[in-house]
């Protein structure tokens, strides 16, 4: 217990620190804008529950925030993110359910359930984000292709990242 706290705990640092300080200066013609640091609300165990997830939303959200000085704009879509997932698990629960201590990740549930969950949760942040930051339905399409586009780019990033903590089964 102690030990996943900490483990979470430096995740967490990690990635704003990450995102504040690395991809928040990298944006590729001002349309595609790498955001890592949902993957922290993507790692968190099945277990869970809704009010903590909500919280730890709020405060990676503002973290970030603090970083962008955009207060508001990454702390809500991140809420509607952490929001979402509690539904989203529960739509693609496997038949037999989710294993107790277990983390929603490319190893332990497999690459095609950690495409679907990760996409729809990612596009979702995305979606949010970029509507709050123009705030205008008529660049409905333009906002919708950045958010896809972004998608993209912040998925192949979460699967780079999880290749890189992925544990051969086969080794002694």
């Amino acid at each position: 217990m102690i030990g996943d706290i900490i483990k979470y705990s430096l995740i967490f640092i990690l990635l704003i620190l990450f995102q504040g300080l690395i991809l928040n200066n990298i944006e590729m013609g001002g349309y595609i804008n790498p955001y890592l640091y949902v993957l922290f609300i993507l790692i968190l165990p099945f277990q869970t529950p809704k009010w903590l997830s909500l919280v730890l939303g709020f405060i990676l959200g503002l973290s970030i925030d603090i970083f962008t000085s955009t207060i508001g704009m990454h702390t809500s879509a991140t809420i509607f993110m952490a929001f979402a997932r509690t539904y989203l698990l529960a739509i693609i629960r496997p038949r037999d359910g989710y294993d107790f201590n277990t983390t929603p990740n490319l190893q332990q549930m497999g690459g095609t359930w950690f495409l679907i969950y990760s996409s729809i949760l990612v596009f979702l942040h995305h979606l949010f984000l970029f509507f709050v930051e123009s705030f205008k339905f008529s660049q409905f399409f333009d906002t919708l292709g950045r958010a896809i586009l972004s998608t993209i780019f912040t998925i192949t990033m979460v699967f780079i990242v999880q290749l890189f903590n992925f544990k051969n089964k086969n080794r002694v």
